[in-house]
């Protein structure tokens, strides 16, 4: 099987086993949520003895995460995003971004993709709050292929570092020769018309975006960005001054997210007008995605129609 056939949880836990055969140092903490982050029983089956399930204790999890930081070892800390990021938040804060120490803190199922559990584990503002730490850097890649890279790069160097792990199968939007870079924005189809931001998740969606719009005439410079954090300035910057209007689309709040680095950004930068697409400052609810996507206005219909309106502007 392909690394894009495989869901995203799968793939992983998959490349958790690389890393763990090549540095016996790397280590799978979970909250009892092993299964969903797919590392049960794909990594506790493999390698036991680094695997530690610390039960319904996120708090606990990151707590042992430092510990073992501070003993050399490299612990990867998997939990829903609502649980990696809001409950643990001063934990995250003191233990490890204070202390400074090497924890890799994974969130699952970010967004709209936490559907059937509604509002209380549908987490909009992860990107938000843990931009606002010090000594995080923060990841979320688009498809299987760009995640192991991330992951073979959270691995391989020393820092606090927040992942939004995608849990479903995606189309891959990139192949086996992909090289991931740190810092930088992938540019996934170049244009003159308007700059298009995405991460994640909604990064699929901007893609098909973006080539419906070609047929229409209208070029987008669809960008990527893998990093949130550090964010990927100088990429950002250029682009805007080719195109002269920017929109962004995540599956987020649009305050604080991408939205909010892109326009705080450019406002510095280069000022230009700056359409943000997410969810607009609100909770979550029990429904499918195409429900939430059409609800708060971000799915590729409207991505097409912001772009379409800020090409206007322009005129």
């Amino acid at each position: 099987m392909k690394l894009h056939e495989q869901e995203l949880r799968f793939v992983y836990g998959h490349v958790l086993n690389e890393l763990i055969s090549e540095n016996r140092n790397i280590y799978c903490l979970e909250a009892d949520l092993s299964k969903a982050s797919g590392t049960n029983p794909t990594v506790l089956g493999q390698f036991p003895n680094n695997f530690i399930n610390v039960g319904v204790a996120e708090a606990n999890m990151i707590g042992v995460a430092a510990g073992l930081a501070s003993e050399g070892k490299i612990p990867f800390c998997a939990t829903f995003c609502c649980f990696a990021a809001r409950r643990v938040y001063d934990q995250i804060t003191l233990s490890v971004a204070y202390a400074d120490l090497n924890v890799k803190i994974v969130g699952t199922g970010p967004g709209v993709t936490q559907g059937p559990n509604g509002g209380t584990h549908m987490c909009f503002q992860d990107l938000a709050i843990m931009r606002a730490m010090p000594n995080m850097q923060i990841f979320s890649p688009c498809d299987a292929y760009e995640l192991r890279q991330v992951l073979r790069y959270m691995a391989a160097n020393k820092g606090g570092m927040y992942l939004q792990l995608l849990r479903q199968q995606l189309p891959a939007v990139f192949d086996e020769t992909y090289e991931f870079q740190f810092g930088h924005a992938q540019t996934l189809i170049e244009g003159n018309d308007v700059t298009l931001i995405s991460t994640g998740y909604t990064t699929h969606f901007a893609i098909n975006a973006a080539k419906k719009l070609q047929q229409e005439g209208i070029h987008v410079e669809l960008l990527h960005c893998p990093c949130v954090k550090p964010f990927p300035i100088e990429d950002i910057v250029t682009s805007a001054r080719k195109t002269g209007v920017v929109v962004t689309v995540e599956n987020q709040n649009i305050i604080g997210g991408l939205g909010g680095v892109v326009c705080e950004t450019l406002s510095e930068h280069y000022p230009v007008k700056v359409k943000r697409l997410g969810v607009p400052d609100r909770f979550g609810e029990v429904a499918t995605e195409e429900y939430l996507f059409e609800k708060h206005g971000f799915s590729t219909e409207h991505i097409k129609n912001a772009c379409r309106e800020s090409v206007k502007y322009k005129n």
